[in-house]
């Protein structure tokens, strides 16, 4: 039973539902925008999804411009660049269309369009503005960033990702079209599957949770389980594309206000060491860490086996919670995750280093199971 007080908060207006993009004029509108800079990559550019979204606007009397340059894993540099081209063009709106490297560029330029300083600086300090108004348009199902107040970015001088988070970086608004994320490959559903499956799971077991974020949570986990495999081996099926795009919206509007875990703390300094896809690495760690963590929440892991469809009647929540684990194990074979970190290029003669600096991450003390060093470094060891 829950009796500890606690805050949950909600900054972005969110529309979801089928043809929910035609209706962008709207949204546009809605902030009054005028001058509209839409931040995307380079793969959805060769897609009637940038352009058909961009048609509308101008034919609706909006000045537009693209800034296509986003890269997976966004840099300081990256970040820079936009923020040239939307004082260049004078923009009033970001309009960001595309995962979760899209939006965490947006977010990135959005802020410093309305504070000074570097981006760095608001690693460790918090903004005094709100950024630019922004809309997010995911055409993933999985990084929850169209929902989250937090941006990402890597710098490569430093070999790190910048968490950078306050409620003053969230989207104003997110648009979320189940049809824009049809065109997917397989590979990137299963990792951004994964990923916001991993949001889900952290959230649900770790030490903050409360009622709210725990049953968005649970009911992610439901879903990702239910409509991954169907996401991943048929990409047209709207019917798991909704579900997995539900799923991933209700695991970010959890881990938003619980934060996550030793998963992603571990992650989060990975992906600075190598340019591997962040849904990916989180993947591969995912039934490690579980294995680690489940015996400091034995009931809640009892309850992710329920959730993912294993039958633990009969069992004890011992036998149950480990059923969790190997049912994720199973998820990430049927949908082709890498079988190790050494697959991905992840070199274990970096892996005390990454893990030491995990150790500062504020997912650590929140964890269910309080980790050392040294089991950090078992984690990805055994995900070799």
């Amino acid at each position: 039973m829950f009796v500890k007080p606690f805050v949950w908060q909600i900054p972005t207006k969110l529309y979801f539902g089928i043809g929910e993009a035609e209706k962008i004029v709207d949204r546009v509108n809605e902030l009054g925008g005028k001058s509209v800079l839409i931040v995307t990559d380079p793969g959805l550019m060769c897609t009637n999804i940038v352009n058909g979204i961009k048609a509308k606007l101008d034919i609706a009397g909006f000045r537009t411009e693209v800034f296509s340059k986003v890269e997976p894993n966004p840099t300081v540099e990256i970040v820079e660049e936009g923020v040239k081209v939307a004082r260049e063009f004078g923009c009033d709106l970001l309009l960001a269309i595309g995962g979760g490297s899209s939006i965490d560029t947006a977010k990135a330029i959005g802020l410093l369009l309305t504070n000074e300083g570097e981006i760095a600086y608001f690693w460790k300090n918090p903004p005094k503005n709100r950024i630019l108004p922004l809309i997010a348009v995911p055409t993933t199902a999985g990084t929850g960033s169209e929902i989250t107040w937090v941006t990402v970015i890597k710098d490569t001088k430093k070999k790190v990702k910048m968490g950078i988070g306050n409620p003053k970086i969230a989207p104003h608004i997110a648009v979320c079209d189940p049809l824009l994320t049809l065109s997917m490959p397989p590979s990137v559903t299963a990792a951004t599957g994964l990923d916001a499956l991993t949001h889900a799971i952290e959230s649900f077991t770790n030490v903050v949770t409360e009622p709210i974020s725990e049953s968005l949570a649970y009911h992610a986990i439901y879903l990702i389980g239910k409509y991954l495999r169907a996401a991943y081996a048929k990409g047209d099926n709207i019917e798991a594309r909704y579900n997995m795009l539900l799923g991933s919206t209700m695991a970010a509007l959890a881990f938003a206000n619980t934060r996550l875990g030793v998963i992603h703390a571990i992650t989060a300094v990975m992906g600075g060491y190598f340019d591997v896809p962040h849904g990916v690495i989180n993947a591969i760690l995912l039934p490690y860490g579980m294995e680690f963590n489940l015996i400091g929440n034995l009931s809640k892991f009892a309850k992710i086996a329920e959730a993912l469809g294993e039958s633990v009647s009969g069992l004890t929540e011992l036998q149950a919670a480990r059923r969790a684990v190997e049912a994720v194990k199973a998820l990430c074979r049927d949908v082709g995750i890498p079988a190790g970190l050494r697959e991905v290029g992840v070199k274990e003669d970096a892996i005390e280093d990454i893990c030491r600096e995990a150790m500062s991450n504020v997912g650590i003390p929140i964890n269910p199971r309080t980790p050392t060093l040294e089991d950090l470094i078992q984690i990805c060891r055994s995900a070799m």
